[in-house]
């Protein structure tokens, strides 16, 4: 029997950083966070461009990357997105290929039409044209990637005259996303230039409402095209803080959640659809409560509780390739890397099967012990009761043994068993009982 593909795992960072923190600090501590999923064995990083709003400091995600990749090693490194109407597509190609020889051929290449009104407004680019633009800049870029040859493009707001790049990057084909988030835009243009998805808006609840027929959209276009397109490229986003148990995550998520709605998505953006929520526990409830049965728009419990939603997403989904885990604070430091830690420990290998077959080890040894303790035990008599020096050894062992047994009902002293607790069942019973 064939083994399933694996899901694969990573993180989406903005990143969304409360004002106030040292930004250079921030930075640092970004990179140390790639480098802990790394260690961890997570199998991608993004991180996005933004160029206001006072939480998104990260302008350039190519210049981040490329120092994540001198402290990483397996991990690969994703634009999570390049806005590209607000560059000219023959400098966003060139340094994607840098990018890819600085990580050793570990770079993504993902795109997007911008996130922020208030960056096209400062760039003054009229929102009506970026998802066209991005459209538009995309096929320049992919053929630039590719290596074909000279071509001359003239664009209302670009040109291009005999380009082609000196260099080429390390692998024959690099990974390609789009962002997408409720609107059709982001699938259609993926299934146009057959390239892969990163569904952004997953981490809301419209954005989990649309994901069921988001794909199709993305198979329509590449249809009409003459393109394919692969669910193992769809990216999609979650949110969650996980801890040990459901009381401990909400307690450490509640405030820094509410912060970030009521300053960030309420007061600072004024995004759509967002309301300055006073009742923290209320709004956990709205945000989290349901998350694991796929209704609401984050985890914040135990890893069983992410496994579950997990798979109920793939159920609604139809499947995908990779689940992104959304960078917030809405815990402290330490408790944000012990989430982190927690999913990689538990969630990954349970949803990608790799403890079943312990599991399954366990299981044959459980139900077949008298079979092969049996044996195990009537080969290792048979060698005592051959030796005279043996035998005699045991029969003192078993004397001691039976004086110990005896201590032990008279002193009635309960079990303790490390990490579990006292165990009743395992208390010795008396003769007279």
């Amino acid at each position: 029997m064939s083994r399933v593909p694996p899901v694969r795992f990573g993180t989406f960072l903005a990143p969304h950083h409360p004002v106030g923190e040292n930004p250079t600090l921030q930075f640092q501590r970004d990179l140390r966070f790639a480098t802990q999923l790394d260690e961890l064995g997570y199998d991608e990083f993004w991180c996005g461009e933004h160029h206001s709003s006072g939480w998104e400091m990260i302008a350039s995600p190519e210049m981040f990357l490329a120092a994540a990749g001198q402290l990483t090693g397996t991990i690969k490194l994703g634009t999570g997105v390049v806005s590209l109407p607000y560059h000219h597509p023959f400098n966003v190609a060139q340094r994607m290929v840098q990018l890819d020889h600085m990580t050793r051929g570990r770079a993504m290449f993902g795109s997007g039409p911008g996130a922020l009104p208030s960056d096209a407004w400062t760039l003054g680019i009229d929102p009506l044209v970026q998802r066209d633009r991005q459209d538009e800049a995309l096929g320049v870029i992919i053929k630039l990637l590719r290596g074909e040859p000279r071509f001359s493009y003239e664009s209302e707001w670009f040109t291009l005259r005999d380009a082609e790049l000196q260099l080429l990057p390390v692998q024959h084909d690099m990974p390609m996303v789009t962002a997408s988030s409720i609107s059709p835009s982001g699938m259609q243009i993926a299934g146009k230039h057959g390239i892969g998805v990163l569904s952004i808006a997953s981490n809301s609840t419209e954005g989990l409402m649309a994901l069921p027929t988001q794909w199709g959209f993305a198979e329509e276009s590449a249809g009409q095209n003459g393109q394919t397109v692969d669910r193992k490229d769809w990216r999609v986003m979650m949110s969650w803080h996980i801890a040990e148990t459901r009381e401990q995550a909400r307690a450490e998520a509640v405030d820094g959640l509410q912060r970030w709605n009521n300053e960030y998505n309420v007061w600072t953006l004024g995004r759509p659809g967002a309301n300055h929520v006073d009742d923290k526990w209320a709004l956990l409830d709205q945000v989290a409560g349901s998350g694991a049965a796929g209704a609401g728009a984050a985890v914040v419990g135990t890893p069983d509780d992410l496994v579950a939603a997990i798979r109920h997403l793939q159920t609604v989904t139809g499947g995908f390739g990779v689940v992104l885990g959304f960078a917030h604070d809405w815990a402290n430091l330490e408790a944000t890397r012990r989430s982190w830690d927690l999913v990689a420990r538990y969630v990954i290998p349970e949803i990608n099967g790799h403890t079943a077959k312990l599991r399954s080890s366990m299981q044959f040894l459980n139900e077949n012990q008298s079979t092969l303790m049996a044996g195990a035990g009537a080969a290792v008599m048979q060698k005592i009761l051959a030796h005279q020096g043996a035998s005699a050894a045991m029969a003192t062992t078993m004397q001691q043994m039976a004086a110990q047994k005896a201590q032990a009902n008279e002193a009635r002293e309960a079990a303790f068993r490390p990490g579990g607790g006292f165990d009743p069942d395992a208390v010795p019973s008396t003769a007279a009982e």
